[in-house]
């Protein structure tokens, strides 16, 4: 047991006592900044593993999301929007088993069920698209840190450690590297549409985690087109793919940038 699972088994449930109704990924959130602003120095935890704590329901358990986070332009919105499900659609269509290969029971009826063969179902990605002023204020020009926060679940683990003749991060970060600890996210893969898919019609591809490059950062992003999410989503989600750049660091340095802020305010 790592030393912040050990902080998660002590915490959790007192956390979880305390503030009813939030869900396990805010529950686990709390007890993350709690671990930072500490100096982790624990006794003999509380039988308390991963197990348990994924037992709580939380509202977000589903594959992927796709968050709107600009409202200007309803036009470019619904055309990204019809993409989307067309390339879904498709998709789906094209890995779906044949009508030879559709079993049939007794009754003459089809035996299968509504998910493709590799157990694909729609939607691939679900849709986060507020209507209320309020829900729309939440989640306008939202970050990528944002974004984790609030539909993924936080942990923390070891930070990579840098090449050799490399220092680490100054000042430090928890996204990256603070006293040798990173925050990281795991959950749902978050695909998020701003202000610049009304021109480009991409959205942004939140890392839940950095890669093995130092000094990468939790939260970094790059821009992938509508045409491609389903895929990639698909991919991701089947362990068939994993999003690097050989090594070299090429994320959105402005994200990464307001993540950084906004993580140690």
């Amino acid at each position: 047991m790592s030393q912040f699972e050990t902080f998660l088994a002590h915490r959790y449930g007192s956390v979880k006592a305390q503030f009813p109704g939030e869900g396990r990924r805010k529950w686990v959130l709390r007890v993350v900044e709690e671990f930072f602003a500490s100096d982790t120095s624990l006794g003999t935890p509380t039988v308390l593993d991963n197990a348990d704590i994924l037992k709580d329901a939380d509202p977000f358990d589903d594959l992927g999301l796709l968050i709107r986070t600009d409202f200007s332009n309803e036009d470019a919105w619904s055309s990204f929007c019809e993409r989307l499900k067309a390339e879904e659609e498709d998709f789906i269509q094209s890995v779906e088993p044949s009508t030879e290969d559709v079993e049939m029971d007794d009754n003459g009826e089809d035996d299968s069920d509504s998910s493709s063969e590799n157990g694909i179902k729609a939607p691939i990605v679900k849709i986060i698209n507020p209507t209320s002023d309020q829900d729309r204020a939440l989640l306008e020009n939202l970050s990528n840190l944002g974004a984790l926060r609030i539909f993924d679940e936080a942990y923390v683990h070891r930070a990579t450690s840098p090449p050799a003749g490399t220092k680490r991060i100054s000042p430090p970060n928890r996204l990256i590297d603070r006293n040798g600890w990173q925050e990281a996210y795991r959950g749902i893969y978050l695909w998020i549409y701003d202000a610049q898919s009304n021109i480009d019609q991409c959205a942004r591809v939140v890392m839940q985690g950095s890669d093995d490059t130092y000094p990468t950062h939790s939260g970094d992003s790059w821009r992938a087109r509508v045409t491609h999410i389903i895929e990639l989503q698909s991919k991701i989600a089947c362990n068939e793919m994993t999003i690097s750049f050989g090594g070299l660091d090429r994320y959105d340095y402005k994200e990464r940038r307001r993540n950084m802020d906004e993580a140690e305010r």
